[in-house]
Formats: structure tokens, C-alpha cells, sequence
């Protein structure tokens, strides 16, 4: 009798892992975190800085330090090596900077219209390649990632991206994500296949370089702005996109509908990036003290300002996905909505591109625009449904079922086994995140990099 109930209370165990054990393991992944790197920094919004106060301190210009004086910046540099040191979030202010961010706006400036054609092109470039049929998962963001890595290596280089190329791009943006979010260790050899590639290419860009930088540094400022942050920006962005467009059919249906009703896509986008916003916390140190009513933000305080908590609040039902919130005031078209609408969006907590006085994301302009034709070649060629889980950190890479556009979609067997499965993956997944996670913070910690650089260059240049 022992022996059953053991066996029995054993099963019951096992069946629910899934509900209890992977929030459990993330919990504890955050609490070996802060062993190692220590508890600093002042949450923004918290206690000491609401969410009245977030915009005014985040566009303080003593909030401008990127690195330097901070323990966390040692495991960020860590994640984004090679040459974290040039990379353009986190230089410090000066020259160099400025050389760069220039540099960076001028590869970026395309009329709306080369813009949209270049996105039409290198989407469907990609996607008239991609298999689909009945029942058949992909993973959104690896799809994704090969149509940002063709759009911005033509933007760098003002050519078509060979297929060799591309390959290198995906490569390395994959292994940089997947280290992020701690599914499994860095590898430095694949990124350095990239470098490599672009080390040799450099004197092919049509582009004047930042002259303050050496030419390595110049290949380490390519890599990391355009062929990390924005191919892994861009595919995480369209990866959250189209998951709620697949978990939303009213919405996809309205979409389908009328591919040209820009506001109506514009709404979807931004309750995308409201619910599911790019960045989690993004990381400030204080150059000078910050004067709050009769408080003192202190110089030298690391600042978290996370982006999920201050665009949930002030919203009705703010965990809900309804671009509905964001229609036009009263006197434009009536639309029945579950939630009551937002003000005017400039009025409103959110900021999904950054302030602009504090490095606003410099593809502000571009990204937009690019997500909306994306959006609408993949829903001209597809159908999306997904019942797999949607957090923000999207560590699951976004699973849907992908038919071709007027084939029929999955069954609810369909579904139902693509969310088991996802629930199951999730357990695994935990735990190699708590194992890999573990490491790599400790393995930070251990090489400094960010420490070590400002220790040789106090003046960050």
C-alpha cells in the first residue's frame, strides 16, 4: 500500500511540473543573480521613483552613464562580446560616441519608399522560401532572423546579402540571444566567423567609418549595432507581433481584410510593443545627482528602469492584448473595444523606442515601418495560430502553425498538442536556463571585462 501511494503521489508529481516547477527555477535563477552581482541599483518605477517621475529622471542628463560604475555591466558585456566596449548602447558619452551615432543614422537614412522596398524585397526574398503546410510549427523568431539579417546587411554594405553572409548573421544574432536568455552558453567561435567575414569586408562599405575607432574597432561597432541589436530587436519585435496576431484571429481576420488600413495596423503594432515590450530593464548610472521633489537620486546610483511595468501602468486591463485601447478620440470611427481607450499615445506610459533625450533606439523611425510590411507579406502568403505560451522574454522563440493563406487551419488536436508540448519544453528549458544562467554569471564575474577596460581607460575613450 506504501509502495502505491508512493508511485501515485510520484505520478501526481510528475504530471503538474509543468505548473509549478519552471516559475520555481526562475526564481531561483534571479536569486543566484543577485548573489553574484549584488543587489544595486534603484528601481524605476519603485518606491523611492513612481511612475510619474519615470520620463523626467530617465531624461535627466546625469542619467547618461552606460557602463562605467556598474557590476551588471560586466555580465551585459559578457553577453555581447565581441567589442562590447564599441558597441553604441554602451559607449560612454563623448567624441566617440557621437562619431558613431552619426555614422549609425546615416546608415540607417532611406526615403520611406526605398525603405518599404527594401523590406518587401528581403521579406519576401525569405519567406517565398519558407515550407508550410497543415500542422506543420515553426519558430518565429528563427524565421524572423535571416529577413533582418538580409535588410541591414544591405543597408551596410549597399548590396544584396550573399547567402554565405546571412548564414554568419543568423549565426551569430542566435548564439547572442540564446545566451541572453540563458538557454545555453555563449560560443565565441561562432561569433568570431562573423568578425572574421566582416573584418575582411570592411573596406567594402560604402560608409564613412567613425575615424575615432580603429579599423577592429570598426568591425566590432558593425557587429554589434547592426548584425546583434537590430537583426535580434527586429526579430524578437515581429516574433511578438505575429504571435499575438496568431493568438488573436479577429484581429488577423481584420488584417487579412484590408491590408491597407495602415491606422489599424499602426494600433496593432503599438499594443504589441505595449504588451510586449523590447526591453525589460534597461540599465542607467547617474553621472551627478538627480534633484526629485525633496529627494536626491545620488551620483554613481544604477537605475532600472523596466519597461514592462511602466507601460502596464495606468492601463485598463493591462495584461490584455486589444489594439482597440489605442482608436482615435471620440468623433473617429466607433469600434466596441473591452477596454476603455488611452490618450493621446504621447500622454500615455509608453515609450517603446527609448526617450529621446536619453539615446532613443536610432532605427525609432525605421522600425515601424519595416514591421508593417513584414507583417503584411507574411499574412499575404500565411495563416498563423499558436497556442504555445507568450511571455515577454519569448525564451520558446515563438511557436505557431503556419498554413499557406486559404488553406485550411490546424485542428483543435493541433493545438492542443503544440501547447503540451510547449508546457513540457518549458520544464527543460527552466532548468537548462538555471544551469547555463548560473555559469555565465559566474564566468562574468570572473573576466570583468567592463571593470577591466575602465580601469585601463578611466576616461572611457
Amino acid at each position: 500500500m506504501t509502495r502505491f501511494l508512493v508511485r501515485v503521489l510520484l505520478a501526481g508529481l510528475l504530471v503538474t511540473l509543468p505548473r509549478w516547477l519552471p516559475g520555481r527555477v526562475v526564481a531561483l535563477r534571479m536569486k543566484i543573480f543577485a548573489l553574484v552581482n549584488g543587489e544595486e541599483g534603484l528601481p524605476i518605477p519603485g518606491e523611492r521613483v513612481g511612475v510619474e517621475d519615470f520620463r523626467r529622471v530617465y531624461a535627466d542628463p546625469a542619467a547618461g552613464g552606460r557602463s562605467r560604475g556598474a557590476a551588471l555591466s560586466d555580465l551585459f558585456w559578457y553577453w555581447l562580446a565581441p567589442g562590447p566596449q564599441v558597441h553604441q548602447e554602451h559607449l560612454e558619452a563623448g567624441p566617440r560616441y557621437d562619431e558613431v551615432a552619426r555614422t549609425t543614422r546615416a546608415i540607417l537614412v532611406k526615403t520611406k519608399a526605398e525603405s518599404e522596398e527594401l523590406t518587401r524585397r528581403c521579406a519576401a526574398h525569405v519567406l517565398d522560401g519558407l515550407e508550410a503546410g497543415a500542422g506543420r510549427t515553426i519558430r518565429l523568431r528563427d524565421e524572423m532572423m535571416p529577413v533582418w539579417a538580409e535588410l541591414y546587411y544591405e543597408l551596410v554594405f549597399g548590396e544584396p546579402c550573399p547567402p554565405r553572409a546571412r548564414d554568419l548573421i543568423v549565426g551569430h544574432a542566435d548564439d547572442v540571444v540564446s545566451a541572453l536568455k540563458c538557454v545555453r552558453p555563449r560560443n565565441m567561435r561562432r561569433r568570431a566567423r562573423l568578425t572574421a567575414y566582416l573584418r575582411h569586408r570592411l573596406a567594402d562599405v560604402p560608409h564613412t567609418m567613425p575615424a575615432r575607432l580603429t579599423p577592429e574597432e570598426q568591425v566590432f561597432y558593425l557587429q554589434g549595432t547592426f548584425f546583434n541589436t537590430a537583426v535580434v530587436q527586429m526579430s524578437e519585435a515581429m516574433a511578438h507581433l505575429l504571435m499575438v496576431i496568431a493568438q488573436h484571429p479577429r484581429v488577423q481576420e481584420r488584417l487579412v481584410a484590408d491590408p491597407e488600413d495602415d491606422e489599424y495596423l499602426d494600433r496593432v503594432i503599438d499594443e504589441g510593443l505595449r504588451t510586449y515590450p523590447l526591453f525589460g530593464i534597461a540599465h542607467r548610472i547617474t553621472t551627478g545627482d538627480i534633484e526629485l521633489g525633496p529627494a536626491k537620486i545620488t551620483a554613481g546610483t544604477v537605475l532600472l528602469f523596466s519597461y514592462p511595468d511602466f507601460h502596464h501602468a495606468g492601463f485598463d486591463r493591462p495584461d490584455e492584448f486589444d489594439p482597440e485601447r489605442w482608436n482615435p478620440p471620440a468623433g473617429g470611427f466607433p469600434v466596441r473595444t473591452a477596454v476603455a481607450p488611452v490618450p493621446a499615445k504621447k500622454d500615455a506610459n509608453f515609450l517603446p523606442f527609448g526617450v529621446a533625450q536619453n539615446r532613443a533606439c536610432p532605427a525609432r523611425g525605421l522600425a515601424p515601418l519595416t514591421m508593417r510590411v513584414v507583417t503584411r507579406e507574411v499574412l499575404r502568403r500565411f495563416s498563423l495560430a499558436s497556442s504555445a505560451a507568450h511571455t515577454r522574454s519569448i525564451p520558446n522563440r515563438g511557436p505557431v502553425i503556419l498554413t499557406p493563406r486559404g488553406s485550411p487551419g490546424p485542428s483543435a488536436a493541433a493545438l492542443a498538442r503544440l501547447a503540451l508540448f510547449d508546457r513540457w519544453e518549458d520544464v527543460w528549458r527552466s532548468l537548462a536556463q538555471l544551469g547555463f544562467g548560473t555559469y555565465m554569471v559566474l564566468d562574468a564575474r570572473r573576466q570583468r571585462l567592463c571593470v577591466k577596460y575602465f580601469e585601463t581607460r578611466p576616461g572611457g575613450e
